[in-house]
C-alpha cells in the first residue's frame, strides 16, 4: 500500500497505526493488560478512542501542522485559509478530550489509571504541535489544562521511551526554530536598513 507506519513480523505484514498497536498488544506474551484490555467492554471503549482520533484530532492537528509550518518542505505553500478550518477542528477535539475523553478520576484516557494504546497515539498526534512556533502553540493549548497534565502524565508513565520515540520530532522542532530566528534577524536587519537614514 506504500504507506508508514508499517510493520515485518516474520511473514507478517502490516499497516495503518491502530492496527499495528493492536496486534503488538496482542500478540506478545507479558505484554501488560492495561494497554490494551482483555475485558471486551474496555476493549472496545479503547477502539471507540482511537476510531474517533483518525476523524477528528488527527484530522485538526495534522492538518493545521501542514498548513501553517511543514507544507514547504513538501515543495507547497502555506495555506492560512485551510489552517484555519485545520484550527477549528483541532480546537474542536481538545474540547471534547476535555470533557469526554478524560473525565473520571484517572489521569488517562476513559479515566485509566495506566495508559492505554489509545494514550500512545492520540499524545503523538498533539506532540507534533511541537514543531509550531512556540507562541502559536501555547496560544492552542492552553485553554486545555487537562490535556496538558494528561501529555505530562503519559510522558512520564512512559519514559525514556516517550523521549526516544519523540527524538526527530524535536530535532526538527529545534531546526524550525533556529529558521524562525534566523528570519526574523534578517527582517529586523532589513528594516533596520529601509529606515535609517544613508550618511551618503
Amino acid at each position: 500500500m506504500g504507506k508508514v507506519p508499517a510493520i515485518v513480523d516474520g511473514r507478517f505484514k502490516l499497516f495503518e497505526s491502530h492496527a499495528i498497536l493492536i496486534y503488538l498488544a496482542c500478540v506478545f506474551p507479558g505484554v501488560a493488560d492495561h494497554w490494551y484490555p482483555a475485558d471486551l467492554f474496555k476493549r472496545v471503549k479503547i477502539q471507540s478512542v482511537l476510531d474517533w482520533h483518525h476523524t477528528n484530532l488527527r484530522q485538526g492537528a495534522a492538518k493545521y501542522v501542514l498548513h501553517t509550518t511543514l507544507a514547504p518542505a513538501f515543495g507547497l505553500p502555506l495555506n492560512p485559509q485551510a489552517a484555519a478550518e485545520a484550527e477549528k477542528v483541532l480546537s474542536s477535539s481538545l474540547s471534547k478530550m476535555e470533557s469526554f475523553w478524560l473525565k473520571g478520576s484517572g489521569r488517562f484516557l476513559l479515566g485509566g489509571n495506566q495508559p492505554s494504546i489509545a494514550d500512545l497515539s492520540l499524545v503523538c498526534e498533539i506532540m507534533q504541535l511541537e514543531v509550531l512556533d512556540e507562541n502559536d502553540r501555547s496560544r492552542i493549548l492552553a485553554p486545555y489544562k487537562k490535556v496538558q497534565q494528561w501529555i505530562e502524565d503519559t510522558r512520564q508513565a512512559t519514559r525514556p521511551h516517550f523521549d526516544e520515540v519523540h527524538k526527530i520530532l524535536f530535532k526538527a522542532k529545534a531546526r524550525l526554530q533556529k529558521q524562525r530566528s534566523m528570519a526574523k534577524s534578517s527582517e529586523t536587519q532589513s528594516s533596520l536598513k529601509t529606515t535609517l537614514p544613508s550618511k551618503l
